[in-house]
């Protein structure tokens, strides 16, 4: 007992195998060592003899050491019958070396793997930074914890996404019940003779809102796909972090790079909706061309998948107004919000365009065109500077988009913005429609897509597109 006392473990262990001594050996630099350890070590080496902790050469032969081993002896007997009988009981498997058959107490963090201390000083992992096994658990086990969180949070994108899908998949419906009630209301005006060209909008409608559900449908069973990805990596981890002791570190790497493997962010596609636009926008003029009959045209159509979620369309897109209750609408990558800003649904790279709308009594507007590479998810100033060609009408005064702004002094309230876009001067200007009154001009090269671009912030008067007097004429050839 007094052995154990005076003596703690540290020192009756052996630097080699750190176990008890077993037929110590002490050299001239005074370091003991097991016999049979010595010897081992310095068969290896294949070079001078030298002592495994202070390389001191080593001429003479080690001494063996009776007290040492006597001290041992004592401490080994000493010792509580549990642990005796726990040292007796064959390791765990995977828990001896299988190259020397000594316990695997190390963890190499250069090769991720578990060592014995005969490993440790050969020259596979001689150089190699190396820990406790006790201690790589635990860092392995944080490894797979966080892994297992990023997974999880990744699981629920997902799942938010597969929501998104579904509910874009359910509009998508909703969109074209909408098409179909405008389109009948128009066709109804054309009685009979406009059944086979109804009829050929119906099986176009029919087509594309098929494809655009199929899409998300396919979306959806894509995120469901990845999710089963995600969720077989979470039940791997849950799995191994469940694992006690060593075994845990066998299959780690391997299981961490699987679960690291990189999952792509779920997005909202662009173009995912109904291009209600085409079906719906200035429909009797498109009819009209075929029947050769004067039919209402607008020359700018109101996009609603561009719409803020605040905005109200008619039915007809061709006028907007603010509200105070957001819509439940897609969150697609063209729509605006939080800025109440809608655009129109065709853009312009060339040509010349002009369009008046009727601004009545709205007490803040906005009028102009906007580039298609404007931001649409953050509130930003609609100004030159921001890709936007636009003159204001807010706290009742006038102004024109530039940074900063400029003042515009008007003679009168003008009813009705004339926006004319020059696309090949690089010009944009703006007229009171009702007497052609010159109001400001941008003078700007257009170098990418602009479209047609309204802000409303008035519930009470909307903004409209004035339709255009459109009329065919025949001309008679000379006889």
């Amino acid at each position: 007992m007094a052995g154990k006392l005076y003596l703690p473990e540290l020192d009756l262990t052996c630097a080699v195998c750190c176990e008890i001594f077993k037929d110590p050996v002490v050299l001239k630099c005074s370091h003991s060592f097991c016999a049979s350890c010595l010897q081992q070590y310095w068969s290896r080496q294949r070079r001078n003899r030298d002592c495994p902790l202070c390389r001191t050469q080593s001429v003479d032969d080690p001494v063996p050491s009776l007290t040492l081993k006597n001290l041992c002896e004592s401490y080994t007997h000493e010792s509580e019958e549990p642990e005796e009988t726990a040292e007796e009981l064959p390791g765990e498997p995977g828990e001896l070396c299988p190259h020397h058959g000594e316990r695997l107490k190390l963890y190499c963090l250069s090769d991720k793997v578990p060592i014995c201390v005969v490993c440790h000083t050969s020259r596979k992992h001689k150089q190699h930074e190396c820990c406790p096994v006790s201690e790589a658990i635990v860092d392995v086990k944080e490894k797979m914890k966080s892994t297992l969180s990023s997974l999880q949070e990744k699981r629920e994108a997902f799942d938010k996404m597969k929501k998104n899908y579904e509910d874009t998949v359910t509009y998508i419906q909703v969109q074209a019940r909408f098409v179909e009630r405008r389109t009948h209301e128009e066709f109804e005006k054309l009685h009979d003779f406009l059944h086979a060209e109804e009829n050929a909008r119906m099986e176009a409608l029919k087509r594309e809102e098929e494809q655009k559900s199929e899409e998300m449908k396919q979306k959806v069973e894509e995120i469901e796909r990845k999710m089963a990805s995600v969720s077989e990596s979470i039940r791997v981890l849950e799995e191994e972090i469940a694992l006690e002791g060593i075994s845990v570190l066998h299959n780690s790497k391997r299981t961490l790079l699987s679960a690291d493997c990189p999952v792509e962010d779920p997005v909202m596609p662009p173009g995912a909706l109904i291009d209600v636009a085409k079906h719906v926008g200035s429909m009797m003029f498109y009819v009209w061309e075929k029947m050769h009959k004067i039919a209402k045209y607008t020359p700018v159509t109101l996009d609603p998948n561009t719409a803020a979620p605040w905005l109200i369309l008619s039915d007809d897109l061709t006028s907007v107004c603010d509200s105070d209750e957001k819509q439940k609408l897609p969150d697609n990558p063209e729509r605006f919000d939080p800025d109440t800003g809608v655009l129109g649904s065709e853009g312009f790279t060339s040509g010349r365009r002009t369009w008046d709308v009727n601004v009545g009594d709205n007490t803040a507007w906005v009028v102009g065109v906007a580039k298609e590479s404007v931001q649409r998810k953050e509130k930003v100033s609609s100004v030159q500077k921001n890709g936007y060609l636009c003159v204001y009408f807010y706290h009742k005064m006038y102004f024109a988009g530039t940074s900063p702004l400029t003042r515009l002094n008007l003679k009168r309230n003008p009813q009705k913005i004339r926006v004319q876009l020059d696309c090949d001067k690089g010009k944009v200007s703006f007229y009171d429609a009702h007497n052609n009154t010159h109001i400001y001009t941008f003078k700007q090269a257009i170098t990418e897509k602009v479209f047609p671009y309204f802000w409303v912030g008035c519930q009470q008067c909307p903004l409209t597109v004035e339709p255009m007097e459109v009329a065919l004429s025949v001309i008679e050839s000379a006889t």
